[in-house]
């Protein structure tokens, strides 16, 4: 997600009996993947837009679109759609993919909206357009590209596009990420309506994890939470070709045994719940090198939601540059807005707002960062006629 994702598959092997079964079926010397294999046997039309995204010949502003939907959004929910004239593009919002209870504010979707956006234009300038760029408050045709015919020139963050994948998987804890490297993502910021802070220190680092840690606790308890998050998850190549959308094992960070594991087995909900819950404690939060949480003055402002989208893809684009990897960690703040949509009391929103420590400020995304060990895996992603309206 650009929020916590839940294993695809609803697997999670607990004891030796799992372990027993599971050695008859791999083979002598272990199971792994080959290079590159993220998806075996599925259609490879699920994943064409990463071969693609770069843009072809004879596209004009298509091109521009083909980099927009492998940007990042919440659950791989892609919620957009794209009007495409000769001198203009039109985004536009798609409610019908939210995430229900899990984003009650649609605050996600308007994030993974604005991460579009950013590589919408990175591309423009790659493939010879100048853009500007009209933001709006109301949906659905939530934000304009204007297009006009310009020298080509390659943004230093375009070449990272087909790169940049969320890195769910565990992170080097031999290897921190030093302040000069945080302190160069948060320049990345352009925009005085959002901004990046950091929690690197020990301390803090140990609190944010514990908030993270009890959100998810919270979460899984949630039935409407938990089932929402489930409608998005993909188990197999038929859900994957068919859909080309959500959240699979091949984007979860297993091991080469747990992942044949998930493709052979199929357990309850609670079952998943609970393995999500145990990597968010022992692999999410316990080898982050540094949390950060992108903030606003405005939770609510879809204009400053889709800002953050853009300098959330902006810093990820970089960050793959330089060979790390992050992870969104949403849970504190969809739980902070569930409070709020049933009149909870708010735990949660306390709990922010104290990590923030400035009431001027706003939550909008959450996540983690490190060097990354796994290969991270691709999503699926619906083409870019497919999205053109």
């Amino acid at each position: 997600m650009i929020a916590g994702a839940k294993i695809g598959r609803r697997t999670f092997l607990t004891g030796m009996g799992a372990s027993i079964a599971l050695a008859s079926v791999v083979p002598a010397g272990g199971y792994a993947l080959a290079a590159g294999e993220n998806h075996p046997g599925c259609a490879a039309e699920a994943y064409e837009p990463w071969a693609t995204w770069g843009g072809e010949p004879l596209d004009g502003p298509l091109a521009l679109v083909r980099a927009a939907i492998v940007a990042a959004n919440a659950h791989n929910t892609q919620p957009w759609f794209f009007r495409v004239e000769p001198s203009r593009i039109e985004v536009l919002s798609d409610a019908s993919r939210n995430i229900g209870a899990v984003d009650p504010f649609l605050r996600e979707m308007h994030i993974g909206i604005g991460c579009a956006l950013e590589n919408l234009t990175l591309a423009a300038a790659a493939h010879g357009y100048a853009c500007k760029l009209a933001l709006h408050e109301k949906d659905p045709a939530i934000a304009a590209a204007e297009l006009t015919r310009a020298t080509t020139s390659k943004p230093r963050l375009f070449d990272a596009i087909g790169s940049r994948h969320t890195n769910r998987g565990p992170y080097d804890t031999t290897r921190r990420v030093d302040a000069d490297t945080l302190s160069a993502l948060q320049k990345l910021g352009d925009d005085e309506q959002v901004k990046v802070i950091w929690f690197s220190a020990r301390r803090d680092r140990d609190r944010f994890g514990e908030v993270i840690i009890q959100a998810t606790e919270a979460f899984v308890a949630d039935p409407e939470q938990s089932r929402d998050s489930a409608r998005w998850l993909r188990n197999g190549c038929a859900e994957i070709d068919a859909h080309r959308d959500g959240l699979t094992i091949y984007t979860q960070g297993l091991s080469p045994l747990m992942l044949l594991a998930a493709r052979l087995i199929t357990v309850s909900a609670a079952r998943s719940d609970q393995y999500w819950l145990a990597a968010t404690r022992d692999q999410h939060v316990a080898t982050a090198s540094a949390f950060g949480m992108i903030v606003a003055p405005d939770h609510l402002s879809n204009v400053q939601r889709m800002k953050s989208g853009m300098l959330w893809q902006r810093m990820h684009l970089w960050a793959t540059g330089q060979g790390l990897a992050m992870q969104p960690l949403n849970q504190p703040i969809e739980r902070a807005e569930r409070e709020e949509s049933i009149r909870l009391a708010p735990r949660f929103g306390n709990a922010l707002n104290e990590m923030i420590g400035d009431r001027r400020w706003q939550p909008l995304m959450a996540f983690r960062i490190g060097y990354p060990i796994k290969d991270p895996g691709m999503s699926p992603r619906r083409g870019a006629r497919e999205v053109v309206i």
